[in-house]
Protein backbone atom coordinates (compact mmCIF):
# COMPACT_ATOMS: atom_id res chain seq x y z
CA UNK A 1 0.00 0.00 0.00
CA UNK A 2 2.77 2.42 0.97
CA UNK A 3 4.60 1.65 -2.29
CA UNK A 4 1.45 2.45 -4.32
CA UNK A 5 1.07 5.80 -2.53
CA UNK A 6 4.72 6.60 -3.16
CA UNK A 7 4.36 5.76 -6.85
CA UNK A 8 1.24 7.94 -7.15
CA UNK A 9 3.02 10.83 -5.40
CA UNK A 10 6.03 10.48 -7.70
CA UNK A 11 3.78 10.39 -10.77
CA UNK A 12 1.86 13.45 -9.59
CA UNK A 13 5.10 15.36 -8.95
CA UNK A 14 6.46 14.41 -12.40
CA UNK A 15 3.22 15.49 -14.10
CA UNK A 16 3.28 18.80 -12.22
CA UNK A 17 6.92 19.38 -13.09
CA UNK A 18 6.39 18.66 -16.79
CA UNK A 19 3.36 20.93 -16.90
CA UNK A 20 5.47 23.75 -15.57
CA UNK A 21 8.27 23.32 -18.10
CA UNK A 22 6.92 25.77 -20.73
CA UNK A 23 6.56 28.53 -18.14
CA UNK A 24 10.00 27.80 -16.71
CA UNK A 25 11.54 27.73 -20.19
CA UNK A 26 9.98 31.06 -21.01
CA UNK A 27 11.20 32.63 -17.75
CA UNK A 28 14.71 31.29 -18.26
CA UNK A 29 14.93 32.40 -21.90
CA UNK A 30 17.39 33.66 -22.98
CA UNK A 31 20.24 32.31 -20.89
CA UNK A 32 22.89 32.35 -23.63
CA UNK A 33 23.71 34.55 -26.67
CA UNK A 34 21.14 34.83 -29.44
CA UNK A 35 22.01 34.84 -33.13
CA UNK A 36 20.45 37.18 -35.70
CA UNK A 37 21.08 35.80 -39.20
CA UNK A 38 20.98 38.36 -42.02
CA UNK A 39 21.06 36.47 -45.36
CA UNK A 40 22.62 39.40 -47.21
CA UNK A 41 25.90 41.31 -47.21
CA UNK A 42 26.62 44.09 -44.68
CA UNK A 43 25.55 47.60 -45.58
CA UNK A 44 22.15 46.96 -47.14
CA UNK A 45 18.68 47.67 -45.79
CA UNK A 46 18.16 44.18 -44.35
CA UNK A 47 21.46 44.42 -42.50
CA UNK A 48 20.65 47.91 -41.17
CA UNK A 49 17.26 46.85 -39.80
CA UNK A 50 18.61 43.56 -38.46
CA UNK A 51 21.32 45.36 -36.49
CA UNK A 52 18.82 47.90 -35.17
CA UNK A 53 16.53 45.14 -33.90
CA UNK A 54 19.45 43.09 -32.53
CA UNK A 55 20.78 46.09 -30.60
CA UNK A 56 17.42 46.90 -29.05
CA UNK A 57 16.72 43.26 -28.19
CA UNK A 58 20.10 42.96 -26.50
CA UNK A 59 19.55 46.17 -24.54
CA UNK A 60 16.06 45.21 -23.37
CA UNK A 61 17.02 41.70 -22.29
CA UNK A 62 20.58 42.54 -21.23
CA UNK A 63 21.66 39.74 -23.53
CA UNK A 64 24.20 39.27 -26.29
CA UNK A 65 22.69 39.23 -29.78
CA UNK A 66 25.26 38.38 -32.47
CA UNK A 67 24.51 39.46 -36.04
CA UNK A 68 25.77 37.03 -38.69
CA UNK A 69 25.72 37.99 -42.38
CA UNK A 70 25.28 34.90 -44.57
CA UNK A 71 24.82 36.17 -48.15
CA UNK A 72 24.35 34.03 -51.22
CA UNK A 73 21.73 32.57 -53.56
CA UNK A 74 19.40 35.54 -53.10
CA UNK A 75 19.04 34.82 -49.38
CA UNK A 76 18.56 31.05 -49.62
CA UNK A 77 21.84 30.22 -47.84
CA UNK A 78 21.00 32.28 -44.76
CA UNK A 79 17.36 31.23 -44.76
CA UNK A 80 18.34 27.56 -44.90
CA UNK A 81 20.81 28.01 -42.05
CA UNK A 82 17.99 29.24 -39.82
CA UNK A 83 15.57 26.56 -41.02
CA UNK A 84 18.04 23.87 -39.97
CA UNK A 85 19.14 25.48 -36.69
CA UNK A 86 17.93 24.02 -33.35
CA UNK A 87 14.31 25.03 -32.74
CA UNK A 88 15.04 26.67 -29.40
CA UNK A 89 14.47 30.36 -30.18
CA UNK A 90 18.14 31.30 -30.10
CA UNK A 91 18.41 31.76 -33.87
CA UNK A 92 16.38 34.55 -35.50
CA UNK A 93 16.13 35.29 -39.21
CA UNK A 94 15.97 38.86 -40.53
CA UNK A 95 14.20 38.17 -43.82
CA UNK A 96 12.67 40.06 -46.72
CA UNK A 97 9.82 39.54 -49.17
CA UNK A 98 11.89 37.08 -51.17
CA UNK A 99 10.71 34.47 -48.68
CA UNK A 100 7.32 34.44 -50.44
CA UNK A 101 8.76 34.95 -53.93
CA UNK A 102 11.25 32.09 -54.00
CA UNK A 103 8.68 29.26 -54.02
CA UNK A 104 7.51 30.40 -57.49
CA UNK A 105 11.09 30.95 -58.69
CA UNK A 106 12.83 27.98 -57.11
CA UNK A 107 10.62 24.90 -56.81
CA UNK A 108 13.48 22.88 -55.26
CA UNK A 109 14.17 25.06 -52.21
CA UNK A 110 15.99 23.26 -49.36
CA UNK A 111 13.25 24.32 -46.94
CA UNK A 112 9.48 24.75 -46.85
CA UNK A 113 8.39 28.30 -46.07
CA UNK A 114 5.13 27.38 -44.34
CA UNK A 115 6.41 24.27 -42.55
CA UNK A 116 9.90 25.33 -41.43
CA UNK A 117 9.47 28.97 -40.38
CA UNK A 118 7.41 30.80 -37.81
CA UNK A 119 6.89 34.57 -38.21
CA UNK A 120 7.68 36.71 -35.17
CA UNK A 121 7.10 40.28 -36.35
CA UNK A 122 7.10 42.46 -39.45
CA UNK A 123 9.61 45.26 -38.86
CA UNK A 124 8.85 47.52 -41.81
CA UNK A 125 7.65 47.80 -45.38
CA UNK A 126 9.59 49.26 -48.25
CA UNK A 127 9.51 50.28 -51.88
CA UNK A 128 12.24 49.68 -54.45
CA UNK A 129 13.71 52.64 -56.30
CA UNK A 130 15.07 52.61 -59.84
CA UNK A 131 18.37 54.46 -59.48
CA UNK A 132 20.88 55.48 -62.11
CA UNK A 133 24.40 56.85 -61.77
CA UNK A 134 24.45 60.64 -61.83
CA UNK A 135 26.28 60.69 -65.18
CA UNK A 136 23.55 58.73 -66.97
CA UNK A 137 21.85 61.23 -69.32
CA UNK A 138 18.33 60.36 -68.24
CA UNK A 139 16.08 61.98 -65.66
CA UNK A 140 12.92 59.95 -66.21
CA UNK A 141 12.03 56.30 -66.73
CA UNK A 142 10.97 57.13 -70.30
CA UNK A 143 14.36 58.70 -71.06
CA UNK A 144 16.18 55.74 -69.53
CA UNK A 145 14.16 53.27 -71.61
CA UNK A 146 15.12 55.14 -74.80
CA UNK A 147 18.81 55.09 -73.83
CA UNK A 148 18.68 51.42 -72.91
CA UNK A 149 17.00 50.43 -76.18
CA UNK A 150 19.66 52.30 -78.14
CA UNK A 151 22.59 50.86 -76.17
CA UNK A 152 21.56 47.73 -74.22
CA UNK A 153 25.18 46.64 -73.59
CA UNK A 154 25.84 49.75 -71.49
CA UNK A 155 22.72 49.73 -69.37
CA UNK A 156 22.53 46.46 -67.50
CA UNK A 157 20.16 46.50 -64.52
CA UNK A 158 21.54 45.67 -61.09
CA UNK A 159 19.54 43.67 -58.56
CA UNK A 160 20.37 43.03 -54.90
CA UNK A 161 20.10 39.26 -55.29
CA UNK A 162 19.00 36.56 -57.69
CA UNK A 163 15.33 35.92 -56.94
CA UNK A 164 14.81 39.08 -54.85
CA UNK A 165 12.30 41.89 -55.41
CA UNK A 166 15.08 43.82 -57.15
CA UNK A 167 15.45 40.94 -59.63
CA UNK A 168 11.70 40.66 -60.17
CA UNK A 169 11.25 44.40 -60.69
CA UNK A 170 14.15 44.48 -63.17
CA UNK A 171 12.63 41.57 -65.12
CA UNK A 172 9.21 43.25 -65.07
CA UNK A 173 10.69 46.48 -66.44
CA UNK A 174 12.48 44.52 -69.17
CA UNK A 175 9.27 42.79 -70.18
CA UNK A 176 6.86 45.73 -70.01
CA UNK A 177 9.17 48.33 -71.54
CA UNK A 178 10.31 46.04 -74.34
CA UNK A 179 13.92 46.01 -73.15
CA UNK A 180 16.48 43.24 -73.37
CA UNK A 181 18.91 44.31 -70.64
CA UNK A 182 21.04 41.83 -68.75
CA UNK A 183 20.40 41.72 -65.01
CA UNK A 184 23.47 41.82 -62.77
CA UNK A 185 22.80 40.04 -59.47
CA UNK A 186 24.68 41.08 -56.34
CA UNK A 187 24.98 39.46 -52.91
CA UNK A 188 22.99 42.22 -51.27
CA UNK A 189 22.08 45.87 -51.74
CA UNK A 190 25.30 47.18 -50.20
CA UNK A 191 27.60 45.75 -52.92
CA UNK A 192 25.16 46.86 -55.63
CA UNK A 193 25.13 50.42 -54.31
CA UNK A 194 28.94 50.45 -54.18
CA UNK A 195 29.15 49.49 -57.86
CA UNK A 196 26.39 51.92 -58.82
CA UNK A 197 28.25 54.78 -57.12
CA UNK A 198 31.46 53.69 -58.83
CA UNK A 199 29.83 53.48 -62.25
CA UNK A 200 30.50 49.75 -62.73
CA UNK A 201 26.75 49.36 -63.21
CA UNK A 202 24.69 52.25 -64.54
CA UNK A 203 21.25 51.42 -63.14
CA UNK A 204 19.59 49.20 -60.59
CA UNK A 205 16.62 48.57 -58.35
CA UNK A 206 17.54 49.19 -54.71
CA UNK A 207 15.51 49.19 -51.52
CA UNK A 208 14.70 52.58 -49.98
CA UNK A 209 16.89 52.00 -46.92
CA UNK A 210 20.05 51.45 -48.92
CA UNK A 211 19.22 54.30 -51.29
CA UNK A 212 18.48 56.85 -48.56
CA UNK A 213 22.09 57.27 -47.42
CA UNK A 214 23.37 58.15 -50.90
CA UNK A 215 20.54 60.13 -52.46
CA UNK A 216 21.21 63.37 -50.60
CA UNK A 217 24.72 63.62 -52.02
CA UNK A 218 23.46 63.67 -55.59
CA UNK A 219 25.64 60.74 -56.70
CA UNK A 220 22.60 58.83 -57.91
CA UNK A 221 19.27 59.83 -59.44
CA UNK A 222 15.85 58.33 -58.71
CA UNK A 223 13.76 57.76 -61.82
CA UNK A 224 10.81 55.79 -60.46
CA UNK A 225 9.55 53.95 -57.39
CA UNK A 226 7.52 50.83 -56.73
CA UNK A 227 4.65 50.73 -54.26
CA UNK A 228 1.22 52.30 -54.13
CA UNK A 229 2.42 55.81 -53.22
CA UNK A 230 5.38 58.04 -53.98
CA UNK A 231 8.33 57.66 -51.63
CA UNK A 232 8.97 60.45 -49.08
CA UNK A 233 12.65 60.03 -50.01
CA UNK A 234 11.94 61.13 -53.59
CA UNK A 235 8.53 62.83 -53.75
CA UNK A 236 9.15 64.05 -57.31
CA UNK A 237 9.77 60.55 -58.65
CA UNK A 238 6.57 58.95 -59.97
CA UNK A 239 5.47 55.44 -59.14
CA UNK A 240 5.64 52.87 -61.90
CA UNK A 241 1.87 52.60 -61.63
CA UNK A 242 1.55 56.30 -62.46
CA UNK A 243 3.70 55.67 -65.52
CA UNK A 244 1.37 52.93 -66.76
CA UNK A 245 3.33 49.86 -65.65
CA UNK A 246 1.46 46.95 -64.07
CA UNK A 247 1.87 44.98 -60.82
CA UNK A 248 4.48 47.29 -59.27
CA UNK A 249 2.15 48.22 -56.38
CA UNK A 250 3.00 45.61 -53.70
CA UNK A 251 5.40 46.74 -51.00
CA UNK A 252 8.27 44.65 -49.84
CA UNK A 253 8.65 43.81 -46.17
CA UNK A 254 11.39 43.17 -43.65
CA UNK A 255 10.32 40.56 -41.11
CA UNK A 256 11.72 38.37 -38.36
CA UNK A 257 11.28 34.61 -38.20
CA UNK A 258 12.38 31.64 -36.15
CA UNK A 259 11.95 27.89 -36.63
CA UNK A 260 8.43 26.48 -36.75
CA UNK A 261 9.27 23.92 -34.06
CA UNK A 262 10.25 26.53 -31.46
CA UNK A 263 8.33 26.03 -28.17
CA UNK A 264 5.24 28.29 -28.30
CA UNK A 265 6.07 30.03 -25.02
CA UNK A 266 9.52 31.03 -26.26
CA UNK A 267 8.26 32.07 -29.70
CA UNK A 268 5.61 34.24 -28.04
CA UNK A 269 8.17 35.85 -25.75
CA UNK A 270 10.36 36.68 -28.75
CA UNK A 271 7.44 37.97 -30.80
CA UNK A 272 6.02 40.10 -27.97
CA UNK A 273 9.42 41.69 -27.30
CA UNK A 274 10.12 42.45 -30.96
CA UNK A 275 6.67 44.01 -31.42
CA UNK A 276 7.22 46.08 -28.26
CA UNK A 277 10.54 47.31 -29.68
CA UNK A 278 8.81 48.33 -32.91
CA UNK A 279 6.35 50.41 -30.88
CA UNK A 280 9.16 52.54 -29.40
CA UNK A 281 9.04 56.11 -30.82
CA UNK A 282 12.80 56.23 -31.45
CA UNK A 283 12.69 52.97 -33.41
CA UNK A 284 9.75 54.10 -35.52
CA UNK A 285 11.46 57.42 -36.18
CA UNK A 286 14.64 55.65 -37.30
CA UNK A 287 12.68 53.40 -39.67
CA UNK A 288 10.91 56.42 -41.15
CA UNK A 289 14.27 58.16 -41.63
CA UNK A 290 15.26 55.14 -43.69
CA UNK A 291 12.27 55.71 -45.95
CA UNK A 292 10.31 52.81 -44.48
CA UNK A 293 6.77 52.28 -43.20
CA UNK A 294 7.18 50.92 -39.65
CA UNK A 295 5.48 47.62 -38.86
CA UNK A 296 4.77 46.02 -35.50
CA UNK A 297 1.19 44.85 -35.92
CA UNK A 298 0.11 41.55 -34.28
CA UNK A 299 2.01 38.61 -35.71
CA UNK A 300 -1.23 36.80 -36.65
CA UNK A 301 -2.04 39.66 -39.05
CA UNK A 302 1.37 39.43 -40.66
CA UNK A 303 1.03 35.65 -41.02
CA UNK A 304 -2.14 36.22 -43.08
CA UNK A 305 -0.41 38.91 -45.15
CA UNK A 306 2.50 36.57 -45.81
CA UNK A 307 0.20 33.86 -47.17
CA UNK A 308 -1.63 36.42 -49.30
CA UNK A 309 1.68 37.74 -50.67
CA UNK A 310 2.70 34.19 -51.51
CA UNK A 311 -0.24 34.02 -53.93
CA UNK A 312 0.22 37.56 -55.32
CA UNK A 313 3.93 37.22 -56.09
CA UNK A 314 3.41 33.76 -57.53
CA UNK A 315 0.96 35.22 -60.04
CA UNK A 316 3.26 38.17 -60.89
CA UNK A 317 6.22 35.84 -61.47
CA UNK A 318 4.24 33.48 -63.68
CA UNK A 319 2.67 36.28 -65.73
CA UNK A 320 6.05 37.96 -66.33
CA UNK A 321 7.69 34.58 -67.02
CA UNK A 322 10.49 35.40 -64.57
CA UNK A 323 13.13 32.72 -64.03
CA UNK A 324 15.80 32.48 -61.37
CA UNK A 325 18.57 32.47 -63.98
CA UNK A 326 17.51 35.71 -65.70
Amino acid sequence: MQQDVTRRQALAFTTFALAGLPALAQQDFPNKPLRMVVPYAPGGGTDTIGRLMATKLGENWKATVVVENKPGAGGVIGNDMVAKAPADGYTILMAITVMVQHPALMPKLPYDLLKDFQPLAVAARSADLLLVHRDVPANTVEEFVKLAKADPRTYALGSYGNGTSGHIHAAMLNQQAGLDLSIAHYKGAGPLMADLLGGQVKAGFLDATTAAAQMAGGRVKVLGVTGARRSPLAPNAPTFTELGYKSFEPYGWFALFTQAGTPPAIAKKLSDELIAILAQPEVRKRLEELGLLPGGEPVAEFAKEMRRDLDIWGRVIREANIRIDQ
